[in-house]
């Protein structure tokens, strides 16, 4: 009786325990795009508060983009985009442009390396890995950034709602013409009719529901 009821034990651990697993291996086959290749660090990568963004971090030490926003590392590559809670390993594919891109300005490196912010002198502050880590959440808590207010950007005048929408609006038309992110954008195309042609009915489910 004692065997059989470890027995038991033992084949419910057995197929409990490997199921998160396996739902993450499931998701990422089905989304079947390529994990980005590895950016070589020579140690943990320092990062600057972007102005006019809402806690939005770059490293600007790296050749590619690489972002810190809400608890999340992000990098676009090939038209997708990425996140990881780690800078250097542990990416995802993530199935949309997450929100806080749009308010990045996409001539933020020349304003880095002029020092120089949209005309004003920007003395823009290096953050460390460890700093960062540390005090995101309490700064994003206190609401650290908006109330310093000008991200070290002598004379700063923010600009108004109306412009910055503006803003957002023309940026993403503008991303959304490149000529890889229409090369995405099309691939996600073509696996959404294969997924529909592979799953007729639930196609048709869906067509019908549609109807309702």
């Amino acid at each position: 009786m004692k065997k059989l009821f470890l027995g038991t034990i033992l084949l419910a651990l057995a197929i409990v325990v490997p199921i998160p697993a396996m739902a993450e291996v499931n998701v990422n086959v089905s989304v079947d795009f390529p994990l980005p290749p590895p950016i070589p660090f020579p140690g943990p990568p320092d990062v600057i508060a972007m102005p006019d963004t809402n806690d939005v971090y770059v490293a600007p030490s790296i050749g590619v983009d690489l972002f810190f926003w809400n608890g999340w590392w992000w990098r676009p590559w090939e038209g997708r985009w990425y996140r990881s809670r780690y800078y250097d390993r542990g990416w995802a594919f993530h199935n949309k442009v997450p929100s806080f891109y749009f308010d990045v300005d996409p001539g933020w490196r020349a304003h880095y390396r002029d020092h120089n912010w949209n005309g004003q002198p920007w003395s823009y502050e290096r953050i460390t890995n460890q700093r960062l880590e540390q005090n995101w959440k309490s700064w994003h808590t206190n609401r650290y950034w908006e109330k310093q207010g000008t991200w070290g950007v002598k004379g700063y005048q923010p600009r108004p709602q109306q412009q910055r929408q503006e803003l957002r609006n023309q940026r993403q038309q503008q991303y959304q013409q490149r000529p890889e992110v229409q090369r995405h954008l099309q691939q996600m195309q073509e696996k959404q009719k294969q997924h529909h042609g592979q799953n007729p009915q639930k196609k048709q489910r869906e067509e019908e529901s549609g109807h309702r």
